[in-house]
């Protein structure tokens, strides 16, 4: 057991949904491992990754993961699918029966499984230790430096100590909550010399206290990148959302220098779907939050650069050079450029939702606040996909899901395959023909008006959580004056741009506009931002990509 005292703090996971197999290996795995290794075990999939999700916030480590492979709800390959993102560290184990060891030779691409084991792994001496002391062994050298936690101060009904706890989760750093109205938060305001008045207090890994910091100073604080380390790229992308990714993915593969600008956190609206179920490759689904970490991972990989936090607000030409200005007055330079802006949630327009945003009313999933639903009455507003799998999530903790919808019925606008699930699920129902009149509460949202468009009748129902999905509008307002939009601010490219045979104003090029590319040209367009795009995940993604074959094409030839 040579440098197994080093690593005293780790965890050895077993995950079992069969009690008395759950307790065999665990006693097992304590008798080799239990004086240098802390043995955690759980009986389901969905406890072990919260088991696993509590450890990475408060800093510790997990060295093996040996899940059964035979577990209802959530099989071992797809708890260890997840289990890799939380710990992509972590060496991981299938516990399988001989006539399920073909499933666990193909979880070895899929899952990056390390070793399967066939039950009964009796003697242990000869099936189970070897192993496990093999995976140990390479374990032990991988950077295992303990994650810094970032301490948060704040209250439940203060709209930027929401912000902020959104902010952090969605960039992944660890942090961990504290309520000001509880022994340990006045404690850590007393320290930092505060009264509570003005939340939240943020603390960072090195002692620094924060109070109530911007995404940008919050981001330099903990680690996030916000300044290039270069002046000039081959391609810059301004947002995060799956077509930046993908673009980012394919640039820096592909050899370009790639710097990636976003203005809050990577993933964009996708990024905040509690669960994608149409995207190739998933079959049984993917968190926006699993996809958007594998994207940044992989774009990182290639040496693709992504700052965070850096608002941009003008793009200059200057001869071959395109010029993104930030909201401070830097910039940064590179021969192309892909706006993958995205769009944001419209604001819901009604007496009393401004005022209560981030205390009680939000916009977008907000993850980060699903567990206090738990046990409470919860308002979705908007009948799209985002809505319907919003509501799906909450579902599981929440009293009550109630869907509220402007038009006839959900099938307008929501995919079929969710539609099924909201029917199918006995604590949501959807009230259509019905609009939210007024939010009423004093520091916390109490009540909602409720109107139905067709008789006109208003209702005043109990609400403390509203979460608001009514459509997208572009974030291009940046650009006027510079790219051609479309009358709802769309950005227009290719042929929507030559659609009457001429090319647009100021064109100098012999050829026309590449699909993607705007009037300007070396300016490109991916995902939700360009007029007439598909508004969904794979179709942004694909755009990235294309984008990016049409930035070579431009590069050769200029």
């Amino acid at each position: 057991m040579a440098g197994a005292a080093e690593a005293a703090r780790a965890v050895i996971l077993t995950v079992d949904d069969d009690p008395g197999v759950s307790r065999a290996v665990a006693r097992d795995l304590r008798r080799r491992y239990g004086g240098a290794y802390r043995v955690v075990r759980a009986e389901s999939g969905e406890s072990a990754l919260d088991a696993l999700r509590e450890l990475r916030l408060r800093g510790g480590l997990v060295a093996v993961i040996l899940a059964d492979y035979r577990m209802p709800q959530m099989n071992g390959i797809e708890f260890l699918e997840q289990a890799l993102d939380v710990y992509p560290g972590a060496r991981r184990v299938l516990l399988t029966a001989y006539a399920d060891t073909s499933a666990a030779i193909d979880a070895i691409n899929v899952v990056d499984l390390d070793h399967y084991l066939l039950k009964p792994w009796d003697p242990p001496e000869e099936k189970l230790y070897p192993v496990v002391d093999g995976l140990l062994e390479t374990w032990r050298p991988t950077d295992r430096r303990p994650v810094a936690i970032t301490k948060v101060v704040g209250s439940r009904w203060s709209a930027r100590s929401s912000g902020v706890r959104e902010f952090l989760a969605r960039n992944e750093v660890p942090y961990r909550w504290y309520s000001s109205d509880e022994p340990e938060g006045r404690q850590l305001l007393c320290a930092a010399g505060q009264d509570g008045l003005r939340l939240p207090l943020v603390i960072t890994p090195d002692g620094t206290a924060l109070v109530e910091p911007d995404d940008q100073d919050l981001a330099a604080r903990v680690g996030l990148a916000t300044t290039p380390s270069a002046r000039f790229y081959d391609l810059a992308i301004i947002g995060g959302g799956p077509a930046g990714l993908g673009a980012a993915v394919y640039g820096a593969s592909e050899g370009l220098r790639t710097v990636l600008v976003e203005r809050s956190a990577t993933g964009g609206q996708a990024g905040q779907s509690s669960r994608i179920e149409n995207y190739l490759g998933f079959p049984d689904g993917v968190s926006g939050a699993q996809l958007t970490d594998r994207a940044r991972r992989q774009a990182a990989k290639f040496g693709a650069e992504v700052l965070t936090a850096r608002e941009v607000t003008g793009l200059e030409i200057n001869g071959a050079s395109r010029v993104v200005r930030f909201s401070d007055g830097a910039t940064v330079a590179a021969h192309s450029v892909i706006l993958a802006t995205g769009v944001s949630y419209r604001q819901l327009e009604a007496p009393g939702v401004a005022e209560l945003t981030g205390c009680g009313v939000f916009y977008g999933s907000a993850l980060t606040e699903a567990a206090a639903c738990q046990g409470h009455d919860v308002y979705i507003v908007g009948g799209a996909n985002s809505a319907g799998q919003a509501a799906l999530y909450l579902a599981r903790g929440a009293k009550s899901v109630t869907i509220l919808v402007r038009g006839p019925s959900l099938s307008a606008s929501m995919s079929y395959y969710l539609v099924q699930q909201v029917k199918a699920t006995p604590t949501i129902s959807v009230r259509t023909n019905t609009v939210v009149e007024a939010a009423h509460g004093t520091r916390q949202l109490e009540q909602l008006t409720l109107r139905d468009t067709v008789t006109g009748e208003t209702e005043l129902v109990d609400a403390q959580w509203m979460f608001v999905f009514i459509g997208a509008a572009p974030l291009t307002d940046w650009l006027e004056g510079t790219v051609l939009r479309d009358r709802r601010g769309f950005i227009l490219t290719g042929p929507d741009l030559t659609a009457d045979g001429r090319p647009p104003p100021d064109w100098e090029l012999d050829r026309p506009p590449y699909h993607l590319e705007t009037n300007v040209p070396g300016v490109f367009v991916a995902g939700d931002a360009r007029a007439e795009s598909a508004k969904r995940v794979a179709s942004a993604v694909g755009e990235g990509a294309m984008a990016v074959m049409l930035v070579h094409r431009y590069l050769e030839q200029s």
